[in-house]
């Protein structure tokens, strides 16, 4: 029986990323809009117009996206 891990990683253009399947305070899934909120901020869109389109009302949803930083290919240069 596989373990689940409260991280989704996922493999996209060759771009690795970690972001929480759930928000760590209410429990709510956020881990499937990461993608089209990095899309939309990409484009120069609003932070706060694109959380709000996405239905993350609660703070701690919204504060998961705006400080979440990949740096699995930062970490990933640290042997164990």
């Amino acid at each position: 029986m596989k373990a689940r891990s409260a991280f989704s990683v996922k493999v996209c253009e060759a771009k690795v990323m970690i972001i929480p399947i759930r928000c760590m305070t209410c429990g709510k899934p956020v881990g499937h809009l990461w993608e089209t909120y990095q899309k939309e901020v990409k484009k120069g869109r609003n932070a706060q117009k694109v959380l709000d389109e996405l239905g993350l009302e609660r703070y701690c949803c919204r504060a998961l996206f705006l400080t979440h930083r990949d740096l699995i290919k930062t970490v990933g240069q640290f042997k164990k």
